[in-house]
């Protein structure tokens, strides 16, 4: 990761289990960020539909004050363009979340890509690569696939 995620890190990220519920942003919101991001950039087109998704995303899974959102979306975003795999990003998700937040992961991705009502192949070979790199069964990729298209269109 490049130096300004780590910075960003050493000074908003919780040491300690008890003290996460409170306040601070966490290495795998961060990564889930980052990777929400990709999904929205795989297309090679920024639609306002999936920013406006993709922020109503972080507010509702986050609960972090505006400025912090801010930052937060700008360090994803620059880390998103700077990233040379998903790596470093799948990794933080399997350490941290357990598998009931990597399917709400996928189903957040899938809401993004279906955001603009257009489903594009780079978004869907994206997310098929990530769900297979957080472990998450074909099963669910598909699920949450039917569930997000759905809620979009109805």
């Amino acid at each position: 990761m490049n130096r300004t995620i780590k910075t960003f890190f050493e000074a908003r990220l919780i040491q300690h289990i008890e003290e996460e519920e409170t306040s601070g942003i966490l290495k795998t919101d961060l990564a889930s960020a980052c990777l929400l991001i990709e999904v929205m950039k795989s297309d090679h087109e920024l639609d306002e539909r999936e920013a406006t998704e993709f922020i109503g995303i972080l507010q509702k899974r986050l609960n972090i004050g505006d400025d912090d959102l801010a930052e937060l979306v700008a360090l994803a975003e620059t880390e998103a363009k700077q990233a040379t795999s998903l790596y470093e990003f799948t990794s933080l998700i399997n350490a941290g979340y357990d598998y009931e937040h990597k399917v709400a992961l996928i189903q957040n991705m899938w809401r993004i890509a279906y955001s603009d009502n257009v489903l594009d192949k780079y978004e869907e070979h994206l997310i098929r690569r990530i769900s297979e790199l957080i472990y998450v069964s074909h099963r669910d990729f598909i699920k949450t696939k039917h569930s997000a298209r759905n809620s979009i269109q109805g």
